[in-house]
């Protein structure tokens, strides 16, 4: 694709800037290489699993072994090198794969493009061992309230954005054994992946092939990525497995407007991120089918939303209904979906545009630190600035990626 042109006088302040963020961003990536701590560090090894593993199982006890974790967490979050490894996350490669390929939406540069490949690559190579289709999951065993999820086990909400980073690269360069990877993608998110029935219309998503399901954004998740590879792969018959979870996502939603994180009676928390995921999905097969449902729900769901989830100052907070003690202000992950939606649905929502400015600018005023990399979270005194590629230099760069596709579009639309 042709290079976008550079001239963009009414927002040509904030695109530049942007750009220039990203640029020093790939430098980082170059130095700093593909692996990296994450948010799960602490609890990704044995001592850490341990703790939260006793957590679950007895508060009393379990609060007294995880406490000097959340201390660390709190005010020495270098301390993450103590408990784990860096890692390869293939959620990470995913959302590098898309921000390079949006980089070479805007400056027509090949060596964009050798980057998203290079990521697709990384991901070819670290799906899940055990399963025939490709799919993808955390490198490390996860320690849950419903017990351990193994390593290399396939998630709902992490094998989706590998979907969409080949099909984005797909459609820009199309290339025969890439397509047969989605289709094996789609064959793995409609067989290995299940659903239950919880009404008459709807079913809930397992968030793995060996749960019951309740994850209100798994199911959402689910249903993104068959509606979309209905009309990728022109298989109306994904449509037809994708509108029961659609529907318990559209019924799984509050009268408030807002989401829970599940709907088991336990995990009732609202959260920032959490909620972008669902009205993310829920933007994105509006677009494809201009479903009335789905306009409704968000407009209860952005009003919510504006309303719970932002603090004074404009930017994301973490949580409206917090589920525990939160020991930081503002998450880089949370500001990466905030971006991310706030895209996704000004159009329909021209109060988010106030919101995007607000939140692209505290980014570039406050996270960006001298290396090139970003704060991964403001505390209550102080920042973590540990760069995780999960946790979110990946979800940033290609949240800022993005924007800086869009508005270029916009100047010659």
């Amino acid at each position: 694709m042709p290079a976008l042109p550079n001239k963009v006088p009414h927002i040509a302040a904030s695109a530049s800037e942007v750009a220039g963020v990203l640029k020093n961003f790939v430098r980082w990536l170059e130095s700093y290489g593909e692996y990296s701590w994450d948010h799960q560090s602490f609890f990704a090894g044995p001592v850490g699993r341990r703790a939260k593993g006793l957590y679950y199982k007895n508060k009393l006890l379990g609060t007294a072994a995880v406490a000097p974790i959340i201390f660390c967490e709190a005010f020495f979050p270098p301390a993450r090198r103590l408990f784990h490894h860096p890692m390869r996350l293939p959620i990470a490669d995913a959302h590098f794969a898309m921000g390079f390929a949006f980089l070479n939406q805007v400056t027509g540069e090949a060596k964009y493009f050798q980057k998203a490949e290079h990521f697709l690559a990384a991901l070819e190579k670290t799906r899940c061992p055990a399963y025939h289709e490709f799919c993808w999951g955390y490198p490390f065993d996860w320690v849950t309230r419903n017990g351990i999820i193994a390593a290399g086990t396939p998630l709902i909400t992490t094998t989706p954005y590998a979907f969409e980073a080949f099909v984005q690269v797909q459609e820009l360069r199309p290339d025969a054994e890439r397509k047969k990877i989605i289709e094996s993608i789609v064959r793995h998110t409609c067989t290995d992946i299940k659903d239950f029935k919880t009404s008459e219309t709807a079913r809930t998503s397992s968030y793995t092939p060996h749960d019951q399901g309740g994850v209100v954004n798994a199911s959402a998740y689910r249903a993104f990525t068959l509606a979309s590879a209905a009309i990728f792969l022109g298989d109306d018959k994904l449509l037809k497995i994708a509108e029961p979870n659609l529907n318990f996502v559209l019924e799984s939603q509050n009268a408030d407007g807002s989401w829970p994180y599940a709907k088991d009676g336990v995990r009732d928390f609202v959260d920032h991120f959490h909620t972008c995921f669902v009205m993310k999905a829920l933007a994105k097969i509006y677009h494809l089918n201009g479903d009335p449902r789905i306009l409704a729900a968000l407009t209860k769901g952005v009003d919510y939303y504006l309303k719970n989830l932002f603090a004074r100052d404009g930017m994301p907070r973490p949580f409206s209904k917090a589920p525990r003690l939160t020991v930081y202000k503002c998450e880089l992950y949370d500001c990466a979906e905030c971006i991310n939606l706030c895209l996704l649905l000004r159009r329909e929502f021209p109060q988010l545009e106030k919101v995007l400015t607000t939140v692209v600018t505290g980014i570039l005023e406050n996270w960006v630190k001298p290396d090139g990399s970003f704060r991964s979270r403001k505390l209550m005194f102080g920042w973590d600035n540990v760069p995780m590629h999960r946790w979110a230099q990946s979800q940033m760069f290609r949240s800022l990626a993005f924007f800086l596709r869009e508005e270029r579009l916009s100047t010659i639309n």
